[in-house]
């Protein structure tokens, strides 16, 4: 599924890893790095080395006053717009999904997965 995702996002050099990430800091607001990391239920370690590339493209930013280690994050002016291009593109590979697979098979599959999720958490 990811890669179905992923091709769909070429035009914006994202990949559905990374949307999700922007994703979350621009519903989180300006977010700490391990709040972050729980909400997305990723170590904290594997989020820092995931966020390196979006903060070297300009899409993330370090807004703490202090260099702390836990440091307080927001999208960029261009994060955003390239955030907002990457939804459009994204809602274009859930149409295609929906298309090939059909709503009831893609809503079977989000219970699974959900199910699945409450297992292991």
């Amino acid at each position: 599924m990811t890669k179905v995702y992923d091709e769909f996002l070429v035009p914006s050099n994202l990949k559905i890893s990374q949307l999700a990430l922007l994703r979350h800091i621009n519903q989180l607001g300006p977010v700490s790095v391990s709040d972050l990391a729980v909400v997305i239920r990723l170590d904290r370690t594997t989020l820092v080395r995931n966020l390196k590339p979006l903060e070297k493209s300009g899409f993330v930013e370090d807004i703490s006053t202090e260099k702390t280690r836990n440091r307080q994050l927001r999208l960029t002016d261009k994060g955003i717009e390239t955030y907002k291009y990457s939804e459009e593109l994204w809602e274009k590979a859930q149409s295609f999904l929906e298309e090939y697979l059909g709503k009831d098979n893609i809503s079977t599959f989000t219970t699974l997965l959900s199910k699945i999720e409450a297992l292991v958490s």
